[in-house]
């Protein structure tokens, strides 16, 4: 195999960081569950099985996640694999033809500066195997650097 070259179903993570002036312990990141997400009006959650509105979320917690994805608009089950506040947690998808694995977090630069990064990997299934490489790797790596954007405003917000 040649430098640069890889086969169309290797995975490969997008990874975007920023610096936010804030100190990484006052970062109060938490997985975007439910009603908030990383790509604004692009998508909605809502926990599975809650009857009501969900105060806190926990490793395991699972959310229907409709998404944008080329055309046309999916419905994904996603659950949370680990909450480290402040520094980091992770999502993965668990069903469809395309599963994204999300990890974002936070270090420590100086006393009042962090570094916020968020990683997304796209796994395919079935004709998610063609869409990942041909659009979705392409779609959110256009909208990545917006939901970064995003993210800062609301960590130095506060």
């Amino acid at each position: 195999m040649h430098a640069g070259c890889g086969r169309a179903d290797e995975v490969s993570a997008i990874v975007v960081s920023t610096e936010v002036e804030r100190p990484a312990s006052d970062v109060s990141l938490a997985p975007p569950i439910p009603g908030a997400s990383l790509s604004g009006s692009k998508a909605s959650s809502t926990v599975i099985g809650s009857t009501g509105p969900v105060q806190t979320t926990a490793v395991g917690t699972r959310c229907l996640t409709t998404r944008h994805i080329g055309a046309a608009i999916r419905s994904v089950t996603s659950e949370i694999t680990h909450i480290d506040p402040p520094r980091a947690w992770g999502i993965r998808g668990v069903d469809g033809p395309i599963r994204s694995t999300i990890e974002v977090t936070v270090e420590p630069l100086a006393e009042t500066r962090s570094r916020l990064s968020i990683a997304v990997e796209f796994e395919g299934h079935g004709i998610g195997k063609i869409l990942v490489p041909l659009i979705v790797n392409r779609q959110a790596g256009n909208e990545m650097p917006g939901n970064l954007a995003t993210l800062k405003d609301r960590v130095e917000a506060g």
